[in-house]
């Protein structure tokens, strides 16, 4: 780490001669730009300031947060890099300064509301399937579930995005961006019916490319599936406010709780920066918590 170590070194001095900084602020930067250049060294292999990209410390962020650090903390160490890659790009030893747009923690962040295991359960069974408006809805609310698609996503699936024998989905997301995400063997299963049973019904000639389709044969919006989501969170009994969007929230959240890498919950939700999926973390610590201190004899 040599490389980054004489980095750290040059701007603490910098630091401490021009800026005046007081001993303890020099300190707290020491300790937080050595745990990036760790960080860096063992976990990116990288020990020169030159090759750190924007991903590295968007990475370096998540670690933070996954290892339970707060958002004052989390602030203080992008405050540190900050000054520290600027420092080198005034001083010419950087082209470009990779931190320009790392974005600040927000403190106070409102955490979405996320539906448990069981909830989710009484929602998906909440559905007759024994229509072809209730074989689309469960199929819907299964597919949104098992893959966590933003609702525009999930009204605009293509028939031709759809390869069930593989097991995956393309979505068409975010301006223009195209993903692949999995599917699981529910999901599969109920589509089946669906294609074969009501959605040929609400389209016997078989022409409509749009897998979810309303009574009419055309797409079904947005506005129409948030009103079925609401009926049928009223007949689930689920006292708290949903909408298909808390189904995306529940998607991540359990993913997170059983275990799943950050990152590839980010692929999945279509997230540009990993950032945006970090909030997911927070969600699933505050749910532990809140289970320890039910569950437990001295919570």
């Amino acid at each position: 780490m040599a490389a980054f170590d004489d980095a750290i070194e040059g701007y603490l001095a910098y630091a401490r001669i021009d800026r005046g900084l007081a001993q303890n602020s020099l300190e707290a930067y020491a300790r937080d730009l050595t745990t990036l250049a760790e960080w860096l060294h063992d976990q990116q292999d990288i020990d020169d300031p030159a090759e750190i990209t924007r991903d590295h410390l968007t990475g370096y962020m998540g670690f933070l947060f996954d290892s339970g650090r707060g958002l004052r903390t989390a602030a203080r160490h992008r405050i540190a890099f900050r000054q520290l890659f600027r420092f080198l790009t005034e001083e010419g030893i950087l082209k470009a300064d990779p931190s320009l747009l790392i974005e600040a923690p927000r403190h106070g962040l409102k955490l979405p509301s996320v539906l448990s295991e069981p909830q989710v359960e009484a929602l998906l069974a909440a559905p007759f399937t024994d229509t072809p408006i209730g074989q689309r809805d469960a199929a819907m609310l299964e597919v949104l579930y098992a893959t966590g698609l933003r609702v525009t996503e999930l009204v605009r699936l293509r028939r031709e995005d759809l390869n069930i024998s593989a097991g995956w989905i393309l979505v068409r997301g975010k301006g223009s961006k195209e993903r692949i995400v999995p599917i699981g063997d529910r999901a599969i299963k109920l589509l089946d019916v669906y294609s074969a049973g009501g959605r040929a019904a609400l389209d016997p000639t078989g022409v409509v490319p749009w897998v979810f389709i309303s009574p009419r044969g055309g797409p079904l919006t947005r506005q129409a599936f948030w009103y079925r989501v609401k009926h049928y969170t009223k007949l689930a009994g689920i006292r708290v406010d949903v909408s298909p969007h808390t189904l995306r929230h529940a998607f991540a959240t359990h993913l997170l709780e059983h275990g799943a890498d950050l990152r590839a919950v980010q692929l999945m939700l279509g997230h540009a920066d990993l950032s945006t999926t970090q909030i997911y973390t927070h969600i699933a610590r505050e749910r532990l918590k809140r289970i320890h201190a039910t569950a437990h004899p001295r919570g």
